[in-house]
């Protein structure tokens, strides 16, 4: 299925997970409690005017679309160069004014890093995976932010190989990521990525693993994606536009020459298009896929001849999605063609461009979602979501049997791993459930024996058995069952006095699978309820889920969110004066409409580098990813998707109201979503709001969408967004006497 570098934040602020070992409807206010445990750590009081706020001037900037105007008071304060220093002042003046309305939760924060930092083991390794002659894997040292990569020869015994030590990399630079490594069919010569400012604008280098020395070549502003002909002097990669950032043209390198007479071999025209590479699992076939959030297409270059010219597969068609497969000489179609949930077909390169010859190899089901597929000598291996859970099944080929890879509990999320041999018996994929930490395994199709290979450690304390995990369903106002994950920690608090924490996403298609967080044990160590509600936007329950939550649909996303929220709060899985909303990126965008929609539902909310302002960002199609998302928002230039926006748009919907303590946080290099966005809008919210409650913008001058960098320094913002709860969330509010509803505990 098409994947784009939509607004999706691979740093949320809390990051996701819940599962479940039961079942339940809410409709309304059930007889519920459930114990949770209780520590007695002393948290700070909430100091609400520590120092006056930042006020933004106001510069009247005036929009005028289908003959309606917009005035924009602060549209001063997007600089594209991000060197304006009356805009560089300002954001400053935010983030002091930021430190000391936390300054008295200083120790908090240290405390709630090293909690984090402690759980995770400081030395630790990838599973190593075969490739050739190789064993490849990761590892980190202690101490250490970055990845060393690493391979031995022949066997797990042999000497160690070094790569390439990203901490090396990193040396001097304030943000350093590095997305890709790929390694020549010869193992000879490794490529690796490098981001040094967070605008995921990549810089490629070679380095020849015979010498350990860097090669000349240097090739900038892609996105980090390449891929390697069979000769190992011809490299592809994906250029980004100068000003849109939008990946569009892909460039022929040939090794020793300079990166001015590449060879441009194709150009995506259609700039709701988005253009990325890969490879069959074989490598013997270079792919170009090109994908909207509607259509896709994709075409192949055989390696063997980087020269070539790369035939498209089957020509994009409108409202059709696809991805191939290879296997031998045969190619399996994962479509939505007749099958809006996806299916198999398959089909040889002669008869590609013709659906019709297609041969069906798992059909379409009205109950479950393809997500991928790979195939294998003696199996095909289906990721898919059923029921609402992510899991794998295994297709025989001889026998047609399917069978579903087994877990040992009721509600988890499995993905498929990396499985370049085509000819093995095993199949290596990733488990993990909301008190299991992430897990590989390899499952033998033959006799069926699974194989523990690594699961994360978690130091400390922990044990599963302490934490209890649901899954329910809140009936919301159109009827609608929407599903929702839950963890807490088990102990003599009933949940009906404990502080709530709801977090939501609910667009691209994108779901919030519940996977295991060490961090998150931080909060459920204090008393919270933490809750992931699956609304529609999402495919929680299918591809319908989705497109009920998009386009003209959009608003059932927010209304999902809240009504999850006031269902859970009337069922006593919370305290209704201690409820707290999470998002990230859309689903920032998601809390900006909430917020607005029902503000005196929460008392505190966090907005992670939030899309807010709809309009203004949609209308301009030089902004990344603008032209990209018509079909997951709609074109403004079209008045129905101009007015459908703008009545939920949350910088343009900001109201003279009361509304909840905010802290809403962004990265000033952001490339998906741009820093003025939540600037603009605590400025307009600081000017209007109500209420005297804290709205604090937190920017890191030296990230990106994915904040910062390292394997670590990313939880110092976990971190400073658990204090900023905690600090709502007081302990003498969670010491009030159980109510007289007659929720009874559960243990």
């Amino acid at each position: 299925m098409t994947i784009s570098p939509v607004r999706c934040t691979l740093k949320m602020v809390v990051k996701s997970s819940v599962m479940a070992c039961g079942f339940m409807v809410i409709a309304g206010c059930h007889n519920l409690a459930i114990s949770s445990y209780s520590d007695k750590e002393t948290v700070v009081t909430t100091d609400k005017t520590v120092s006056a706020p930042p006020k933004a001037k106001k510069v009247p900037h005036v929009f005028t679309e289908h003959g309606h105007r917009r005035i924009d008071n602060y549209h001063w304060l997007r600089d594209d160069s991000r060197s304006d220093p009356q805009v560089l002042d300002y954001l400053k003046a935010e983030n002091a004014y930021y430190e000391a309305n936390m300054a008295t939760t200083g120790d908090l924060r240290q405390r709630l890093y090293d909690e984090m930092v402690s759980r995770i083991s400081q030395e630790d390794q990838s599973v190593p995976y075969k490739l050739g002659e190789y064993y490849y894997y990761r590892r980190y040292n202690t101490g250490q932010e970055y990845p060393v990569y690493a391979r031995k020869h022949g066997s797990l015994d042999a000497p160690e190989e070094l790569l390439v030590d990203m901490n090396q990399r990193a040396t001097g630079h304030d943000y350093f990521h590095s997305n890709n490594q790929s390694i020549s069919h010869d193992h000879h010569i490794l490529a690796f990525s490098e981001d040094t400012v967070g605008r995921r604008q990549y810089a490629i280098r070679f380095k020849d693993l015979r010498t350990g020395e860097l090669l000349p070549d240097v090739i900038e502003n892609t996105t980090g994606a390449l891929e390697w002909a069979k000769d190992n002097q011809t490299v592809f990669y994906v250029r980004k536009h100068p000003v849109t950032l939008l990946p569009y043209q892909v460039y022929r390198h040939k090794l020793g020459t300079s990166s001015d007479e590449d060879k441009l071999v194709y150009e995506e025209k259609d700039n709701t298009f988005y253009t990325s590479l890969g490879s069959t699992r074989s490598r013997d076939y270079i792919v170009i896929h090109l994908g909207s959030t509607t259509k896709s297409e994709v075409r192949l270059l055989d390696a063997d001849n980087p020269e070539g010219e790369f035939r498209v597969f089957l020509p994009r068609e409108d409202n059709h999605e696809y991805d191939i497969e290879q296997l031998g000489d045969d190619f399996y179609v994962l479509t939505n063609w007749q099958a809006k949930n996806f299916r198999v077909m398959k089909t040889d390169l002669a008869h590609a461009g013709d659906k019709s010859a297609w041969q069906e190899v798992v059909p379409h089901s009205e109950d479950t979602l393809i997500y991928d597929i790979q195939a294998n000598k003696d199996f095909l291996a289906i990721e898919q979501r059923e029921n609402g859970i992510r899991g794998i099944s295994l297709l025989d080929w001889k026998t047609g049997k399917r069978i579903d890879l087994p877990s040992d509990e009721g509600a988890y999320t499995m993905h498929l791993g990396y499985n370049p041999d085509q000819l093995s018996e095993l199949v290596r994929y990733r488990y993990s459930s909301l008190t299991t930490p992430a897990t590989v395994f390899d499952y033998n199709v033959k006799n069926g024996e699974r194989t523990l290979l690594k699961q994360d450690k978690v130091l400390g304390d922990f044990s599963p058995s302490d934490y209890v995990s649901r899954r329910l369903f809140v009936k919301v106002r159109d009827g609608e069952l929407v599903p929702v994950s839950l963890v807490f920690r088990k102990g003599p608090q009933p949940l009906n006095q404990r502080p709530l924490l709801v977090y939501g996403y609910g667009s691209y298609g994108h779901s919030v699978d519940p996977v295991f967080s060490s961090a998150r044990l931080s909060l459920l160590d204090r008393d919270f309820v933490y809750a992931i509600a699956h609304v529609r936007g999402s495919q929680a329950k299918g591809r319908r889920w989705y497109e009920d939550g998009k386009l003209l649909k959009k608003k059932n996303t927010f209304n999902d969110f809240v009504d999850v929220t006031q269902g859970l709060v009337k069922a006593g899985l919370g305290d209704a004066k201690r409820v707290y909303a999470s998002g990230g990126s859309a689903g920032g965008l998601l809390m900006g409409a909430v917020v607005n929609q029902a503000p005196s539902l929460y008392h505190g909310v966090i907005a992670d580098v939030p899309f807010v302002d709809v309009v203004t960002t949609m209308l301009d199609e030089d902004i990344p990813l603008t032209t990209g998302e018509f079909d997951e928002w709609g074109n403004p230039k079209d008045k129905v998707y101009y007015d459908y926006m703008l009545s939920y748009s949350p910088y343009d919907q900001v109201k003279a109201q009361d509304y909840p303590n905010m802290l809403v946080t962004t990265g000033l290099h952001d490339s998906q979503v741009q820093y003025w966005e939540p600037a603009k809008w605590v400025a307009k919210l600081r000017d209007m709001k109500t209420d005297d409650n804290l709205l604090l913008l937190r920017t890191n001058m030296h990230a990106g969408h994915g904040g910062a960098s390292g394997r670590f320094q990313h939880y110092k913002e976990t971190a400073d967004a658990y204090a900023f709860l905690l600090k709502l969330a007081q302990p003498e509010a969670a010491a009030r006497q159980a109510d007289k509803s007659g929720h009874s505990a559960e243990k």
